[in-house]
């Protein structure tokens, strides 16, 4: 599996994915123009000198080199808000008391905001359902963060992540509808169709403008609040895991919770190591042994490169701390069109069954 920046020849793939993904996956629309626009604007990101985020878009593909298969795709927004509004609902608790009366009782209240403008946001995950192999999921979410970590200049010191929100077998919202009914008369594909081309300050001028009380909403649509759908519950688990935390804010149309943490205090980011690579092949026959009778951590493992760049994932790799060296097969280098001593980044999938990267390995060179 090797990760690289999406190019025109990957249209057809990703309007397959945008029809796959169905409504509420707003990042990705099935129309060929916005697309187009989509991919045209990613590898303009990708070519652009950058020394602070602004409006760059970066979307990745999952490919099978064997089969030339995209498998899925996944992004970064650089700083999100400022072409388009963002928007989203605050949940906070009001509480009411009369102490004449003797009562009290406590509201949840809704406000529309633009609270994440200029954030960074990591989005259009997909793995498509024919393509689900292990660390296929794990490798799409965590090399997002190995490119932040390899070029922080280009991302905002806080990341989101929009979480899918509740939706039924029909592909309807029940938050929305509620919406429907008394705002604005727009079933929930249509509305996020439109959002995801960008018509979020036209949708917005027909929302309430003051606080709603959440239990003037029925009881579905309650319940939908800050919860996710049920094929998105992995990704809030493994985005939760690298220490992203729901604070109370909501997607607008499926009350979707979005979770936020500051980019520095992103697990993969904090624990990835950059170091020169180096063949395994080319290493003598006392670290070839140590290598061949000691299990490995799967990594995720990347080029230094931006509009060259790639990421794929092995178990086979050997880390020489002492030499702050990462050795892999060559052919792992040919995927990441690597030479021995440039310059990668890696950080762990998961970890080996037995200790790894044994002391005796550092010391063989």
């Amino acid at each position: 599996m090797i990760i690289r920046p999406i190019t025109d020849s990957d249209l057809p793939a990703l309007q397959a994915i945008a029809v796959e993904s169905g409504p509420g996956f707003n990042s990705l629309i099935d129309d060929r123009v916005f697309l187009e626009q989509k991919i045209a604007h990613a590898m303009d990101s990708f070519r652009r000198s950058v020394d602070a985020p602004d409006r760059e878009g970066y979307l990745f593909v999952l490919e099978d080199p064997d089969t030339g298969d995209i498998m899925g795709t996944t992004g970064i927004e650089a700083a999100v808000g400022h072409r388009n509004p963002l928007y989203h609902f605050q949940i906070s608790h009001v509480r009411h008391r009369s102490p004449e009366l003797g009562l009290a009782c406590q509201q949840d209240v809704l406000h529309l905001c633009n609270h994440y403008t200029g954030c960074s946001e990591v989005c259009s995950l997909f793995l498509r359902p024919q393509f689900r192999r292990a660390n296929a999921g794990r490798l799409l979410s965590r090399v997002r963060f190995l490119f932040m970590a390899q070029h922080p200049e280009r991302f905002a010191d806080t990341v989101i992540a929009e979480m899918r929100g509740v939706s039924g077998d029909n592909g309807e919202s029940p938050f929305w509808q509620a919406f429907q009914r008394h705002f604005v008369n727009l079933d929930f594909e249509t509305v996020t169709r439109l959002a995801g081309l960008g018509h979020t300050r036209a949708i917005a001028d027909m929302m309430p403008r003051h606080p709603i009380y959440s239990r003037f909403l029925d009881d579905a649509a309650c319940r939908a609040i800050g919860e996710v759908h049920q094929q998105t519950r992995p990704a809030r688990q493994m985005l939760e895991s690298e220490g992203f935390r729901y604070t109370g804010y909501v997607d607008p149309f499926d009350a979707g919770p979005t979770l936020e943490v500051r980019r520095d205090d992103i697990r993969s980011i904090r624990d990835s190591i950059g170091c020169s690579v180096q063949p395994l092949e080319d290493t003598d026959a006392t670290l070839a042994q140590a290598h061949g009778t000691h299990h490995h951590d799967t990594i995720a493992i990347a080029n230094g490169g931006v509009s060259d760049f790639r990421a794929t994932v092995t178990d086979q790799a050997v880390y020489l701390p002492r030499h702050n060296r990462l050795l892999v097969p060559g052919h792992v280098l040919e995927q990441l069109n690597c030479a021995s001593g440039d310059t990668i980044g890696f950080t762990r999938l998961s970890p080996a069954a037995q200790a790894t990267m044994p002391k005796e390995v550092s010391h063989a060179l």
